[in-house]
């Protein structure tokens, strides 16, 4: 087994969604980022902490839809690569100001009472009304906006907003994705990463669907048309105007809810890993080397025609038909056995349709299981490629966090780090616990973020001492070290 020390960076932040590393202007060595759900950006150098950024005016008053957890703010930052040169950031963000009634407006689906999660959904299949549900009155019917926004960093040192890339309705408050921002090494583009958009299930099967920007991991080329500003509020595709269509691919679909995507080069290629949250069995993380990224211009074309794009190299999880290796299912209660759970295929037509079209994970882990070195998990927050040589036990590996041990265990609630290994036969590889030393005493420890410096030779992780996203100045960011 291997064993790790946690050392604190820096604590009493909130919570803290992103952990990265890059080289300011004039500088030479990188510094440490971390940005909060609340809207803070601060940076880390020589131990002492700065404010880089407070956009916390901007972002929508979170714990509004979810009583005390909530999956809005400040979700993605990512730094250009030659950011050092140009000073362009990007940051992406659920907007003040846009609360809405939420996409499911049915009285048996409403709102619970503000302290309460909203009542999520379950698919019936014995019902088809609830297996082939629609998505309408989208413009009144949402529950937020998130934008994609292009920053620029003075000559004077101050942050300014330069132009908007993209503006996403969002059905649901959940699922939105977290460290959803990052560029590909291999492309030069700013990879965007979306959940289905939440509620349990992917209700109307938006991540399937080659028109919704959600449920997706899209490339933006953040170079061509720069002139864009202010896009359009949208759901689809269809809705963006033609420059806009001309700057995005999408390399993915069937995303349920995704904590990012991570490249780690090998030889002159790139390994992606993409870690996709489960529903009610398994987390799984994926990992793909070739994909064909499809242009937004040609899916649109082909669904104008109504013919079906050309999807030779898209990369496909499966979701809503597919849970990891698993055919999506619903867990209800015996009746006749109450120790013995039902599991019954929640979408079986789904399932039938994409199980030739997925990519199977390279490794999964479940909300239960026995196994006296496994782990019962709860949901994957990070997911991350090491190539140091300080902990040489896990060169080469892929380190992964969950936010919380799901275990029927009584407080203190603790997070779990965990990693696994790309197998060369393919077959689905194992997974270990990695022991960590740090005493958390009798506070809540969810590991909320994982995050990694520009060469991936240091790993940094975001812990959170409450699920209430409104309980402040609860965060502490550690680096892993031997």
């Amino acid at each position: 087994m291997i064993k790790v020390s946690l050392r604190p960076i820096v604590s009493k932040l909130n919570l803290p969604t992103v952990l990265k590393t890059t080289i300011l202007p004039s500088d030479s060595s990188e510094t440490l980022f971390v940005a909060t759900q609340l809207g803070e950006i601060y940076y880390i150098r020589d131990g002492l902490i700065g404010n880089f950024l407070d956009i916390r005016l901007r972002i929508l008053k979170l714990g509004a839809s979810g009583g005390r957890y909530d999956e809005r703010g400040l979700i993605g930052m990512a730094f250009h690569p030659k950011f050092q040169y140009n000073g362009l950031f990007y940051l992406h963000y659920s907007v003040a100001g846009t609360q809405g009634p939420g996409a499911l407006t049915k009285p048996e689906t409403a709102r619970q009472e503000p302290a309460a999660l909203p009542e999520f959904f379950k698919p019936d299949p014995c019902d088809l009304g609830t297996l082939n549900l629609k998505w309408i009155n989208r413009e009144i019917d949402y529950d937020h906006i998130d934008t994609v926004e292009e920053w620029i960093l003075q000559p004077n040192g101050q942050p300014q907003k330069r132009r908007t890339l993209l503006n996403l309705r969002r059905p649901f408050f959940n699922h939105n994705g977290v460290n959803s921002l990052n560029f590909s090494p291999e492309t030069g583009k700013l990879v965007l990463t979306t959940g289905d958009g939440g509620m349990g299930y992917d209700p109307f099967n938006l991540s399937q669907d080659d028109m919704e920007i959600a449920g997706k991991i899209i490339e933006i080329d953040v170079v061509k048309n720069t002139f864009i500003n202010d896009s359009p509020v949208v759901t689809r595709f269809n809705e963006l105007p033609a420059p806009i269509q001309e700057t995005l691919a999408v390399m993915a679909k069937g995303v349920r809810n995704i904590p990012g995507i991570s490249f780690q080069r090998f030889y002159n290629q790139y390994i992606k890993y993409v870690g996709i949250v489960g529903q009610d069995l398994a987390e799984s993380i994926y990992s793909f080397v070739h994909y064909q990224a499809i242009p937004v211009t040609q899916l649109v074309q082909a669904s104008l025609m109504n013919s079906g794009a050309d999807q030779e190299g898209l990369i496909n999880f499966g979701w809503r038909g597919w849970e990891g290796a698993f055919p999506t299912s619903i867990i209800s209660g015996c009746s006749a056995n109450s120790a013995l759970d039902e599991k019954v295929i929640a979408y079986y037509n789904d399932a039938v349709k994409t199980s030739v079209l997925r990519i199977q994970p390279l490794t999964s882990y479940f909300h239960q299981d026995p196994r006296p070195d496994k782990f019962g998990g709860t949901a994957l927050t990070g997911v991350q490629a090491y190539m140091g040589n300080g902990i040489p036990d896990l060169t080469g590996s892929v380190v992964f966090t969950d936010i919380a041990r799901n275990e029927g265990s009584h407080p203190p609630v603790r997070g779990v780090l965990a990693y696994t290994r790309v197998r060369t036969d393919c077959n689905l590889s194992n997974f270990s616990v990695i022991e960590t030393d740090y005493n958390f005493g009798s506070q809540s420890a969810l590991y909320v973020s994982l995050g990694t410096n520009l060469d991936q030779t240091r790993l940094y992780l975001g812990v959170y001492g409450a699920m209430n996203v409104n309980d402040s100045n609860q965060g502490t960011v550690f680096e892993i070290v031997p």
